[in-house]
């Protein structure tokens, strides 16, 4: 009875806050206030002081601003641009053509971006105008730009699986590696849906390419060096154990300058707007981070975490039953939160029950990942959808169903993750030990 009149507080205090336009970081430390001082008899302000510093202070955390900082660098060059002259011969031949470019782009920038919004706006900006003068499906080039550019959350650097791994005390490089093979999987399981439309919709009538020698497209090749020679010094600097993951952030961030510094782009201006950009982002997921860590500590306090964990238990519930209710309870909080938000909020709770079941941790940030990657295309706060009604003029309603077989595509995904879980595990199982 008194865990369930604590759930009830937490939820109502949190809904409360939320819904008075507090932002979230800021709301879970309400929530952490509200449960120390009712169900605790510590001092609440030493021990929230205490919390926030700790989780404010860690060095892996350092990765996350440098990440966001590449990213927003390589958003102000002509990246998109050179991808698309680079990517476009090769695959205007495919079945499905040039709509391909979309995914492919999305994976690559993912690559050196880490974020979803980024590789949305800097892709999306490119694709939508060029493919539609080539009049291709206008749902189809929303719904697979919508899609695709979730792969920010799951390729590395995947600004969610730093959060997750601080979350949950879990290697960011090992979770890193274990994103790779999903994603390039879930890019591939995107692109065999577009060429079976290709084949199956009446609407399926764009214009033809011009053919292209081999030679011709080689040249075009040259376009893709820069970003595959970014993607390959920090993802490889990670995997041959030269450096953490804090340090390779740091190696791409150099990398993204002198890329748009060869590229011209780099003014003082363009320098400002991305380390503010960087700021902005990253005192939001930080503050994020330090409420759910007071959170975390607050719950722990109440026993609430552990006795939820008991009592699923107690209902001796399969791996994968749980897995699924785990699945439509994460589709549920995605339709209200952001993926980073739902990630912090749901770990205190979530963690222990996981741990408990034997399932894990490395494997189930990437299950999580996919899971709140649908949150980014599900009304009404799917951030990726505004983001494509403000570039494209289209009502919510049209964009949402563009969007929906991306969304089965993502479900499917999870049951191919809980089929093969090798797919997640077994780059980060093999992973070279990094330095010491």
């Amino acid at each position: 009875m008194t865990e369930l009149y604590a759930i009830s507080l937490f939820l109502f205090v949190l809904f409360f806050l939320l819904g008075t336009g507090v932002w979230v970081g800021l709301a879970l430390m309400g929530v952490a206030w509200v449960g120390m001082e009712l169900f605790t008899t510590r001092p609440v302000g030493d021990t929230m002081v205490t919390t926030i510093w700790a989780s404010s202070s860690s060095w892996t955390l350092t990765a996350l601003p440098l990440f966001i900082w590449m990213g927003e660098i390589l958003y102000r060059t002509r990246l998109s641009e050179d991808m698309f002259k680079g990517l476009s011969p090769w695959l205007a031949r495919l079945p499905g053509g040039l709509v391909h470019t979309n995914i492919v782009s999305c994976t690559v920038f993912a690559a050196v971006s880490g974020s979803s919004a980024a590789t949305l706006t800097t892709v999306g900006k490119m694709s939508i105008p060029e493919l539609r003068a080539r009049n291709y499906p206008e749902k189809m080039v929303i719904g697979t730009l919508a899609g695709a550019a979730t792969l920010g959350l799951m390729i590395p650097p995947s600004l969610a699986l730093i959060v997750y791994g601080v979350t949950v005390n879990e290697s960011i490089t090992k979770l890193f590696f274990a994103g790779v093979f999903p994603g390039l999987v879930l890019a591939g399981m995107f692109m065999a849906y577009v060429a079976v439309v290709s084949f199956t919709s009446k609407d399926w009538n764009p214009t033809v390419e011009r053919g292209m020698s081999f030679s011709a497209k080689l040249a075009n090749s040259r376009f893709l060096i820069p970003v595959f020679g970014l993607i390959t010094v920090v993802i490889g600097s990670m995997y041959t154990g030269l450096a953490t993951a804090t340090e390779a952030a740091a190696i791409g961030v150099i990398g993204a300058l002198v890329l748009a510094l060869l590229q011209g782009s780099l003014t003082l201006q363009s320098f400002r707007e991305s380390l503010m950009g960087a700021t902005r982002t990253s005192a939001m997921i930080a503050l994020i981070l330090a409420g759910a860590a007071f959170l975390k500590l607050s719950m722990g306090f109440t026993g609430l975490p552990r006795s939820l964990a008991d009592g699923i238990a107690a209902m001796e519930l399969s791996r994968f039953q749980l897995l699924m209710a785990l699945l439509v309870f994460y589709i549920i909080l995605g339709m209200f939160l952001d993926g980073i938000s739902a990630i912090v909020l749901t770990m205190a709770v979530v963690e222990p029950m996981v741990r408990d079941a034997g399932i894990d941790l490395i494997w189930f940030g990437i299950f999580v990942v996919v899971v709140i990657e649908m949150a980014q295309i599900t009304p009404p706060i799917g951030f990726n959808l505004f983001v494509l009604q403000g570039m494209t003029d289209h009502e919510m309603g049209y964009i949402t169903k563009a969007a929906l077989p991306m969304f089965g595509i993502m479900v499917l995904m999870v049951f191919v993750l809980i089929w093969f879980p090798e797919i997640a595990t077994w780059l980060p199982d093999n992973l070279r030990s990094g330095p010491g």
